[in-house]
């Protein structure tokens, strides 16, 4: 038997070498992904990175020039996407107007070989999956935003696909109800065992539903890795910059040895950064990063922390749970560096203008060198 044709199916989806152009783009460049079967998977980027070609490839709706696709251990380049163990939740929804709740929901039942009561039963299965139930008769048009949603993916899941592919299917809700069905989708993957691959370009909502996620650029995958990992060691400078707020400095090199790495900034003074926290080739430069809410304020009165600086408050925001500054660091320091404060009420709150000490840990900086 060809090889080419069968793999070993430790994970459900396989993903080889997969390119894709479109009039000269290159949308997906060389990617190889692994999905394992049972997780919810995230493929996190910008728009126009290729996240969303990449799972139209995965659900056969687009063909890659190159490589290959292994659904279950099986090669399926040549099977078409009704023939594949998957199912698609379009941003759209693609809910038919003309029917019902009920006959929307059993669509995909209309060609098989159930009779009207299997039918009925497994519909009626698929709105209590997702919360719908009562709703059978009700009209499309009288559905919301959420609803709408719920009808789809019990449309999707209906099928029991091996994989539920989803296209940003939140990205037109509002700030509450998107927040919500984040925590029931998580629930609902978790309650039926599927294979969930999401493709979002909201950083909150990869991080908050993912068991792994994927972070693509220009058609390529820079990084996979779990949600921690990838907020707390992005591995390249556009992931950390993509993932949350990142402050960058860029060091002088100083000395190594065989755990750490010296460097100096001429503000923040002499830093000895973890090796396993350094990310690219070994060159001359190196770039830190420092998360905002990695950076703390001194109290006046209290003892200065070791790795300590002098700063300029310029800009003061409420979040609500959190505090907000923006500081410049010197008297020509134009840039503009943050700090996010969460505990508010037993921290100093600086007004703008005012100069203040802040302080940080060198085992909570990332690093990257660069030409």
């Amino acid at each position: 038997m060809n090889k080419k044709n069968i793999r070993n199916p430790e994970k459900i989806v396989d993903l080889i070498s997969i390119e894709k152009s479109f009039d000269k783009i290159r949308a997906v460049n060389n990617v190889s992904l692994g999905i394992k079967e049972g997780e919810f998977f995230s493929l996190l980027g910008p728009s126009g990175c290729g996240k969303t070609t990449l799972l139209r490839i995965i659900a056969g709706f687009e063909k890659p020039e190159n490589g290959d696709v292994f659904i279950n251990g099986k090669n399926v380049n040549s099977v078409e996407p009704n023939n594949r163990p998957t199912n698609m939740v379009f941003q759209n929804y693609a809910i038919f107007p003309h029917l019902n709740v009920s006959e929307n929901v059993g669509y995909g039942l209309r060609n098989t070989n159930l009779n009207k009561d299997e039918i009925a039963q497994k519909i009626e299965e698929a709105l209590n999956l997702v919360g719908l139930e009562g709703y059978h008769k009700r009209a499309s048009s009288a559905l919301s935003g959420g609803q709408r949603q719920r009808v789809a993916l019990a449309r999707a899941l209906i099928l029991k696909p091996r994989v539920l592919l989803l296209d940003e299917p939140l990205s037109a809700l509002d700030k509450n109800l998107r927040e919500q069905m984040q925590f029931e989708l998580r629930q609902l993957q978790k309650s039926v065992g599927i294979t969930f691959v999401l493709v979002t370009h909201d950083q909150t909502e990869a991080l908050t539903m993912s068991d792994r996620v994927g972070v693509m650029f220009n058609g390529k995958v820079d990084q996979v890795a779990s949600p921690e990992e990838i907020y707390n060691k992005p591995q390249t400078k556009r992931v950390a910059s993509f993932i949350g707020n990142m402050n960058f400095f860029e060091t002088q090199y100083l000395e190594k040895n065989s755990k750490t790495i010296s460097v100096c900034h001429k503000d923040l003074g002499n830093i000895k950064l973890l090796k396993s926290n350094i990310f690219g080739d070994d060159k001359s430069k190196l770039t830190i990063g420092i998360r905002p809410e990695n950076f703390k304020i001194n109290n006046k009165n209290g003892k200065k922390q070791s790795k300590s600086f002098n700063a300029k408050v310029v800009e003061k925001s409420f979040m609500g749970d959190t505090m907000l500054y923006g500081i410049n660091l010197g008297e020509n320091d134009h840039h503009t560096y943050r700090i996010s404060i969460s505990d508010i009420k037993n921290t100093p709150s600086p007004n703008i203008g005012e100069e203040i000490s802040v302080y940080f840990q060198e085992d909570d900086i990332v690093a990257y060198f660069e030409e």
